[in-house]
């Protein structure tokens, strides 16, 4: 069914534009990059806007579902070199730019990264603050901030480390290597690979499918795998079985054992 989505695109002079654009996807709302001309370098608006849109999503009822790509044959290629060249310790305290991007990771609704091309530094430091990572064969990722005598700052190290593990992650810190995404999905950092060019479109299938499902427990199944990735296994438990009960209540719960036991598809309302 076609419906106007919401669409924000992050443009190379920063401003941020709402479009609203015909899609095959129900419930999904889309946040490109599109500073081409710079590999979808990151800036600092493009460290901050991203975050707004998302929690604009957020609040949306409509949308059940985001996705991040970025436009131009690019994910992002890092941050834009230009703009550290005159900063000091004290001017990146006072940007704090941590923050930014904490809203992505702690949306409770999915958020999805289609990655073509480039994901570096930044760039794959972004997609690592998504849920899911749908990358296309020919993607690369990669941490290359050594190389600048820098290190990654906004959890390179930290997500590589719980994604892929110490040994492959102090590999591609300390070297500052490409990691080709085939390689990057059998270490456990991509969750689906694509055909070149495909990355978007399997992407909204995905995202398209979650968004029918009921959000109350869509939600509740992020939030058990967010909260349970670094608590104990028994206390990570137990933040599944809550949730799982809490759901008992929900009126989605009721439509789906119904229509299950009635051979007919589901109606999920939200409730």
């Amino acid at each position: 069914m076609k419906f106007n989505s919401r669409h924000v695109k992050l443009d190379s002079s920063g401003v941020t534009q709402v479009v609203i654009e015909s899609l095959l996807v129900d419930g999904v709302g889309l946040v490109e990059i599109d500073r081409p001309e710079a590999r979808n370098a990151i800036n600092l608006d493009v460290r901050e806007q991203p975050a707004d849109a998302v929690a604009k999503f957020a609040a949306d009822k409509v949308i059940r579902c985001i996705i991040i790509p970025g436009r131009g044959g690019n994910f992002a290629t890092g941050t834009d070199i230009k703009a550290f060249e005159k900063l000091g310790s004290a001017d990146m305290l006072a940007q704090r730019t941590h923050r930014y991007w904490e809203a992505i990771a702690r949306c409770q609704k999915p958020v999805i990264a289609a990655v073509e091309g480039y994901a570096l530094g930044g760039g794959c430091e972004l997609a690592m603050h998504t849920g899911i990572i749908v990358a296309a064969r020919t993607a690369t990722f990669g941490q290359p901030e050594v190389k600048l005598g820098l290190m990654p700052g906004a959890g390179g190290t930290q997500r590589l480390l719980h994604a892929i593990g110490k040994f492959k992650t102090l590999m591609l810190a300390l070297t500052g290597d490409l990691f080709p995404a085939e390689e990057a999905e059998r270490a456990g950092l991509v969750s689906m690979l694509t055909e070149e060019g495909e990355a978007l479109q399997h992407t909204l299938r995905i995202a398209g499918k979650i968004a029918k499902f009921p959000p109350f427990a869509v939600e509740q199944i992020k939030e058990a795998v967010l909260n349970g990735e670094d608590a104990p296994l028994e206390t990570a438990l137990r933040v599944e079985r809550k949730a799982f009960q809490l759901l008992f209540d929900t009126a989605d719960k009721r439509e789906g054992i119904a229509a299950f036991l009635e051979k007919r598809k589901p109606e999920f309302r939200g409730l």
